[in-house]
């Protein structure tokens, strides 16, 4: 791994078991297990992954649902081990995959602040220095002394995003979360990331707009059934992309006539 290397992945597969049966209680599921009664599918989510992303990189993911995108995520951000292959990551990184999800439901915004934050690993009297810059960015106002209970999700993402973007990270993983709360706070987020980039930030961005992808990324990768396919500039990969999804869009209305057919049959 050179020193311009952010991220390298090396033959990155990633597997999970699917239970056949359908087991209803935890008993079941022992019982079942100590009798090798239980069979299982494997799915590779990923396979055969190879990939190098130079240090402030601002790569996009892109592919249909179900393509692999938010496991590889994980993968990069350490919430998955990977089932084969090696992988190399050089700085510490911020993963914004699921906004919120550390969140302790009875505690209130303020108390959620300075536990997800000591979950992200920053200190006390560094939160104690942002804490009000997190509560303006969020723009909870009076509802930051209200349990997070009774958060609605957009106030759960705005104030996970607020906490995770006050410092900027060698490596920042977006998941889906630029596209949360109300246009105004899509806009000001976007802004908020950008602002990173002139720190050399190293960016991976998963988003279903090719337009935000094309706005954000300098580079980009599609993956197809777990597989990578194409890497390389943004321009390049956006027509390969657009191209591949008008493909699929006329297979669609194909299948359905095969299938009405063989009704009538």
């Amino acid at each position: 791994m050179s020193k311009e290397d952010a991220i390298v992945l090396k033959n990155i597969g990633m597997k999970f078991n699917l239970s056949k049966e359908k087991v209803d209680s935890l008993k079941d599921y022992v019982i079942q297990s100590l009798r090798h009664q239980i069979q299982y599918n494997e799915f590779w989510a990923l396979k055969d992954i190879n990939l190098t992303i130079k240090k402030g990189e601002r790569v996009g993911i892109l592919g249909l649902n179900g393509a692999g995108k938010s496991t590889l995520l994980k993968v990069i951000a350490g919430v998955f081990k990977p089932t084969e292959g090696t992988l190399e990551k050089h700085g510490k990184i911020a993963p914004l995959l699921e906004l919120g999800a550390g969140f302790e439901k009875q505690y209130t915004g303020k108390e959620n602040i300075y536990l997800y934050g000591a979950m992200l690993g920053y200190t006390k009297q560094f939160i104690d220095e942002k804490y009000d810059e997190i509560v303006e960015f969020s723009e909870l106002g009076e509802f930051i002394d209200v349990p997070v209970k009774n958060y609605s999700s957009g106030m759960k993402s705005r104030l996970g995003f607020s906490i995770a973007t006050i410092v900027s990270p060698k490596i920042l993983i977006l998941d889906e979360v630029l596209s949360v709360g109300d246009a105004k706070f899509r806009k000001k987020s976007e802004k908020k990331v950008m602002s990173m980039f002139d720190s050399g930030v190293t960016v991976l961005f998963v988003s279903h707009s090719l337009d935000q992808v094309k706005r954000i990324c300098n580079k980009a990768m599609i993956l197809d059934h777990g597989k990578l396919i194409a890497f390389g500039e943004i321009d390049d990969i956006a027509s390969v992309y657009e191209k591949m999804i008008e493909e699929r869009e006329k297979e669609v209305p194909k299948k359905k006539i095969k299938k009405s057919t063989a009704k009538k049959e």
